[in-house]
């Protein structure tokens, strides 16, 4: 273990989470909660939910270390449902508690509704620099089917209104693999998503998860040849437009990488406030824990905040798999010594060994191995599941 003095923490970042939407859709397993249900007189508790939010980074923000904040992402649910005076005066609250790098990514998730559009000048006046907006598809039987409240031409409106406002860097979100989606509906939607010329673009399959509408009544999903395909072509497609992917379900433009994102997967560390979040924090000794808060809004604004908190240490044993199931979600290599760097632990046997095994299967990349990096073959990327499995 090294001594303290000598232990460099990761980057920090900062989640918040906001837990209101409009209305739940049926494909959703995060944290969120239909709005009008905790509405007090047509209107959210903005005040008690920033009191709280600050409450609960008070009580984290010893985990810092004096580290500046690389990135803030304002997750949901449904953010920009607040007013942009919420968030005026939230992130003045929380640079006045941790500093930010000069250049720090401040991103938003928004949804494309006409009633939040009139509210994108306001939220980019605020310091908030990217906004990632869930269109999901174009196609209007399919945000019909995915619940969406927005249609084709307001998701459209939404990317154009957000330049008007003054971002210059806009992530999409699209899902594939949708019910009874054609493959041609699938490839309409990535051109459109394209034509819109947004910096980065997530897109990922629709997969049905536990406590959902979908997992209690499963839909008709495209068969598997069909979801190959999509995979497959639009891929291909966005490579052909300047699109790389960085990452299992993120594409981007050159040099627009989602900051956030990146530390994430890099294994660095965060802190996570609100309803639900969940945070990622090294100790100066270099014991590396979890924390979850408390999901219901109501538990969340009652509680004081030492009891919002569940603290979790990852377990010396359980390392190699949580380094591996962050690290390999990216597509670049990385020095073998990233383990120690990150996991302050010597790189234990099994996790050479389990290398090893993933070069043997061709999951793995033997040219990077020689050269003590780790990198994910293409086969590696579409098994990842397999790939990870050897490091439990």
């Amino acid at each position: 273990m090294p001594h303290t003095n000598e232990l460099t923490l990761p980057p920090l970042s900062l989640y918040i989470h906001l837990p209101w939407c409009v209305k739940k859709c049926p494909y959703c397993d995060f944290n969120s909660h239909q709005a009008d249900r905790f509405e007090e007189q047509g209107q959210l508790p903005e005040e008690a939910y920033l009191t709280q939010l600050l409450a609960d980074l008070d009580q984290d923000i010893s985990f810092a270390y004096g580290r500046k904040l690389q990135s803030i992402f304002i997750g949901g649910g449904t953010p920009s449902l607040m007013s942009a005076a919420f968030y005026a005066r939230l992130l003045k609250e929380i640079e006045q508690k941790i500093d930010f790098v000069a250049d720090i990514e401040i991103t938003m998730e928004a949804n494309p509704g006409t009633f939040e559009q009139e509210k994108f000048r306001a939220f980019r006046d605020t310091g908030i620099n990217r906004l990632s907006i869930g269109i999901q598809s174009f196609q209007p039987h399919l945000l019909t089917t995915l619940g969406r409240i927005h249609n084709r031409e307001e998701a459209i409106a939404a990317v154009e209104k957000s330049r008007l406002a003054g971002f210059d860097n806009i992530n999409i979100d699209l899902m594939h693999g949708l019910p009874d989606q054609s493959m041609e509906q699938a490839m309409e939607d990535i051109q459109i998503a394209i034509d819109l010329n947004p910096e980065h673009l997530s897109w990922y399959q629709l997969t049905i998860e536990p406590n959902t509408e979908f997992y209690r009544r499963p839909p008709e999903l495209p068969e598997d040849n069909t979801l190959w395909n999509i995979q497959d072509t639009g891929q291909a497609t966005l490579q052909a437009h300047g699109y790389r992917q960085y990452e299992i379900s993120a594409n981007s433009k050159t040099g627009k990488q989602a900051t956030h994102n990146l530390n994430y997967w890099r294994f660095g560390d965060y802190i996570g406030i609100g309803a639900g979040a969940h945070g990622k924090l090294t100790l100066t000794d270099g014991q590396i824990f979890r924390t979850k808060k408390t999901r219901h809004p109501n538990h969340y604004l009652g509680n004081l905040p030492e009891a919002l908190c569940l603290k979790e240490e990852i377990a010396t044993s359980d390392l190699p798999f949580e380094f591996m199931m962050n690290r390999l979600r990216l597509f670049e290599e990385f020095d073998l010594s990233d383990y120690q760097k990150f996991c302050y632990q010597p790189v234990p046997e099994a996790f050479l060994n389990g290398c090893k095994t993933a070069i043997k299967k061709g999951l793995l990349c033997s040219s990077a191995w020689e050269e003590n990096k780790i990198k994910t073959t293409e086969k590696g990327q579409l098994f990842l599941n397999d790939l990870l499995e050897i490091f439990i």
